[in-house]
């Protein structure tokens, strides 16, 4: 029996136009996003992490974790997750202790001052989903349409390197 495959298809204009335009307006976006926090930073005087190491922080949050479960939750890729870990320990923003069981992991978490970080872009998100909701550039119902829409690409995405292994 033969399976046949639709690898050799080439895909609608349309859908590829959109899909591409879609892969680089999530790039753009996410750039954005990091310049955002940069700017808020520079307005508060926050000057000595960058937005990457800030986002890192606001993600872990009240959490104690492992750079590996932070990779695995794709949140962060390759080396610079130990690297910026490493970074925000030495500068007083995170603590780190060896895992009692395996001692080649180092589990972190927040001091209070990785708390103040967290908390300013805390509260910037805050401001810009007021922001957005109050300038109608979106309501709760886009935001859920285009999170669901998301959340589909991200499924096939995840698919496609399971399949490739």
């Amino acid at each position: 029996m033969t399976v046949q495959t639709n690898l050799d298809a080439k895909p609608d204009v349309g859908i590829l136009s959109g899909y591409l335009d879609s892969l680089a307006l999530v790039e753009r976006l996410h750039r954005l996003l990091l310049d955002v926090i940069k700017d808020e930073f520079e307005r508060v005087g926050l000057l000595e992490i960058n937005a990457v190491q800030a986002l890192l922080l606001y993600n872990i949050g009240e959490n104690e974790v492992t750079a590996g479960e932070l990779k695995s939750r794709g949140y962060y890729q390759g080396s610079n997750v130990s690297y910026n870990l490493k970074k925000l320990v030495d500068m007083g923003y995170m603590h780190h202790q060896r895992c009692e069981i395996d001692r080649r992991s180092v589990r972190v978490r927040l001091t209070e001052k990785g708390r103040h970080v967290r908390e300013t872009v805390s509260e910037l998100f805050a401001r810009h989903a007021q922001g957005l909701h109050n300038k109608s550039i979106v309501d709760a119902d886009g935001l859920e349409i285009a999170n669901s829409m998301l959340r589909r690409v991200e499924r096939y995405w995840g698919d496609q390197i399971r399949y490739i292994y």
